[in-house]
């Protein structure tokens, strides 16, 4: 009962916030692309504030001694909404590669709109990976990392989705590592739950895949044995 109070204070106040943020956004369109990101990503902020404050949720990093100098492509496991918001506080300065129809959403997606994304078409086929090489190598070159969800959609906490290539390919294309990065996040804030429990994400990243001489088949086969083999050893519970 209290969790499902807390989970509901949660979104009152996330509700304003991101109205917010959305009309600033709008407004700061027209400003560089570094500004702002940093202006939209206090949202970001606030809003692991508030999860912790308002629902007990916080989170832990380990190996962020792992994230190289230089920004390349980071590949995520995706169990919840939670990873997207919270890998902006993590890692230096990103771009999302997401579908084009989250631009769309009232509010949120217009804020969306001003983190410098990669909206692709998930239909387009080799067109959307045209796109993502691209748009991505010129990104990275400009400073920013390339952050992608390789399953495509969030699985449940234990469970694995089929990975796409798209990172490495990117990665070999740019002449970067593929950083992994695995969490138990879905066991806390799951897919399209509105109960949040309290407790600790836990979120490890791992050590740089060098790409050089390598197929993207197999560079995304390095990086997801590592993502779920580390995924298996975190809890499953949140009272774990």
């Amino acid at each position: 009962m209290l969790t499902g109070l807390r989970s509901w204070s949660f979104y009152l106040g996330l509700a304003p916030l991101t109205v917010v943020f959305s009309l600033i956004g709008i407004a700061i369109l027209p400003l560089p692309r570094t500004l702002r990101y940093a202006v939209i990503t206090r949202w970001s902020i606030v809003t692991i504030w508030w999860l912790r404050v308002s629902c007990g949720l916080g989170y832990a990093v380990e190996g962020r001694e792992n994230i190289p100098a230089a920004p390349g492509v980071i590949v995520c496991k995706h169990q919840s909404a939670w990873e997207t918001i919270t890998l902006q506080l993590i890692f230096p300065r990103q771009c999302q590669v997401l579908k084009r129809e989250l631009l769309r959403v009232p509010f949120f997606g217009w804020g969306l709109a001003s983190l410098n994304p990669i909206a692709i078409d998930r239909k387009a086929g080799a067109r959307a990976l045209k796109t993502v090489l691209a748009r991505g190598v010129e990104r990275i070159r400009d400073g920013w990392w390339v952050l992608l969800f390789p399953e495509g959609t969030r699985v449940p906490a234990g469970t694995r989705g089929r990975y796409t290539s798209t990172g490495a390919a990117l990665a070999i294309e740019a002449g970067c590592p593929l950083v992994p990065v695995a969490h138990n996040a879905g066991v806390f804030w799951a897919r399209n739950a509105v109960t949040k429990h309290p407790g600790t994400i836990r979120v490890v990243i791992g050590p740089p895949i060098e790409t050089a001489g390598k197929s993207a088949k197999a560079v995304i086969r390095e990086a997801e044995e590592w993502i779920e083999a580390t995924c298996a050893r975190l809890p499953l519970q949140p009272d774990a």
